[in-house]
C-alpha cells in the first residue's frame, strides 16, 4: 500500500455510539453547539491546551474539516445520550501502512468532564481503532504542562514512550515539550477490560 492509497474506513469518521456517549462525523452545523461547551468552563483560556475559543470555533471547524480532506485526521462531534453536543475528538496522524494512528484533540464542556463519558468514547475510539481499523498501536500525545491530560492518558492504560523536546509550539507560541504514549494491539484486551471496569464503576458510583 503506497502512502497515497488510504482505504476507505480511514477517510471518512465513522458513527460510533455507547449508552453514555456518541461520536459522530464533525460538520460545519456543529459550530453552535461546540460554542456552547465551550461556554461551559474555562478550556480555551489554558495556553497548554489546542482549545479554540467561542470566536475561533469556525475556524477550528474549518482547519479539522480540511484535515480530513487531507487524509489526516478524523474528527468528531461527541453528543451525550440526550443529543446535547458537548465538546469534540479527533483521530490523526493516520498511517494505514503501519497501521497506526493517534486520538487527541479533545476538549469537553465542563459538566460532563470526569464522568463516564469520556471514559466510553475512548472506549469506542479505541475498539474502532484496533478492531476495525486493525491498527498495530494508538498514540497519544500532549504538552509537558498539562498534567490533568498526562494523568487521564496513564489512566486509559497508555504506556508513556517519553518526552519530544520542543517539538511543537503552543497556542500561544512558546515551544512545548510534547509527551509521547501508546497502547499496543497486544495490551489493547487489558485496556479494554480496565475501561469497561471503569465505565461500570460510573454507573453504580
Amino acid at each position: 500500500m503506497s502512502a497515497r492509497e488510504f482505504p476507505q474506513a480511514w477517510t471518512q469518521a465513522p458513527a460510533l455510539r455507547g449508552a453514555h456517549v456518541t461520536l459522530e462525523p464533525l460538520q460545519a452545523a456543529h459550530a453552535d453547539g461546540l460554542r456552547a461547551a465551550l461556554g461551559d468552563g474555562e478550556l480555551a483560556s489554558f495556553w497548554y491546551t489546542n482549545v479554540p475559543t467561542p470566536e475561533g470555533v469556525e475556524r477550528y471547524l474549518q482547519s479539522a474539516l480540511d484535515g480530513q480532506a487531507a487524509k489526516q485526521m478524523l474528527p468528531f462531534a461527541v453528543r451525550t445520550a440526550a443529543g446535547e453536543i458537548v465538546g469534540t475528538t479527533r483521530y490523526y496522524e493516520l498511517d494505514p501502512t503501519v497501521p497506526r494512528l493517534n486520538i487527541g484533540y479533545t476538549w469537553y464542556a465542563k459538566h460532563v468532564q470526569r464522568t463516564g463519558l469520556n471514559t466510553e468514547a475512548k472506549l469506542l475510539l479505541l475498539r474502532h481503532a484496533f478492531e476495525t481499523l486493525g491498527c498495530i498501536a494508538v498514540g497519544f500525545e500532549t504538552s509537558w504542562f498539562n498534567h490533568a491530560s498526562r494523568t487521564a492518558i496513564a489512566r486509559l492504560g497508555a504506556k508513556q514512550d517519553g518526552v519530544l523536546r520542543n517539538h511543537k509550539r503552543h497556542a500561544d507560541g512558546s515551544p512545548r515539550d510534547t509527551v509521547v504514549f501508546s497502547i499496543l494491539d497486544s495490551e489493547w484486551q487489558a485496556v479494554k477490560r480496565n475501561l469497561q471496569h471503569r465505565l461500570e464503576s460510573h454507573r453504580h458510583g
